[in-house]
């Protein structure tokens, strides 16, 4: 499908921007989340693409400020639920957006069905994608998420593929990271791993991914990572 995107406007550059630059072309912004009584945060990524459109991955939830932000960007082109757990805010930015392709793994119709998923979400990219991001599946596990290589960036972004807490100022919060083994570094929580039913295909895709090029790693619950992000991969998934 042919289309016709608007000249991207400059982006808000005030001190107090919710969006974040973080490399050419790609901003996030964090927001807080608590889940099972755990303080984890969330993020979203804005993707600019070779069109000028704009792809929203892991869309946190909208607000009249941070949508005067994403639109100074560009037109919304693509929303993209990269797993079975990160759609809770989708739903607002598809509406705000009715034009918008949403992308989202093939259960989450059944999960979400309020949602109006337009793409099944895995490894082949969109025409709009190429050259941009580069999508891969991640087999074997629960959480059925399909992370993206960004070249122009060096990035991986993700939702889901390993955690980043320095520490927590909340007390449960804290344990959990200590149980789980994760209090202070990059990596999966131990308490986590059952949702890697099938180790070797979770193997195969983690190597798959790493054969790519990228030294930095977005993710939703944590700091991003800003250098020697394979490693970190490496390392998350020694398990498998």
């Amino acid at each position: 499908m042919t289309r016709t995107t608007p000249t991207p406007k400059p982006a808000a550059t005030t001190s107090n921007a919710l969006l974040a630059p973080w490399g050419r072309d790609v901003w996030t912004v964090a927001a807080p989340l608590r889940m099972l009584g755990l303080h984890l945060g969330t993020r979203m990524t804005v993707i600019r693409l070779p069109g000028g459109g704009l792809l929203l991955h892991s869309p946190v939830p909208i607000s009249p400020e941070l949508r005067r932000e994403v639109d100074a960007l560009g037109a919304v082109i693509h929303l993209v639920a990269p797993n079975m757990y990160h759609h809770l805010h989708i739903g607002p930015w598809a509406e705000a957006y009715p034009n918008a392709i949403l992308h989202a793994p093939a259960g989450l119709a059944k999960k979400r069905p309020d949602l109006r998923v337009d793409a099944a979400l895995g490894s082949t990219p969109h025409a709009d994608w190429q050259g941009a991001l580069v999508p891969l599946a991640v087999d074997g596990s629960m959480l059925v998420e399909t992370v993206f290589v960004h070249p122009a960036s060096q990035t991986l972004i993700t939702s889901d593929i390993a955690e980043n807490f320095a520490t927590s100022d909340d007390f449960f919060t804290r344990m959990y990271l200590k149980l789980g083994g994760v209090h202070g570094k990059v990596g999966w929580s131990r308490l986590l791993r059952f949702v890697y039913r099938d180790h070797r295909a979770a193997r195969r895709s983690i190597d798959a991914i790493l054969e790519h090029d990228f030294e930095r790693l977005i993710l939703a619950h944590g700091a991003p990572i800003d250098h020697a992000a394979k490693d970190a991969i490496k390392s998350t998934f020694a398990f498998l």
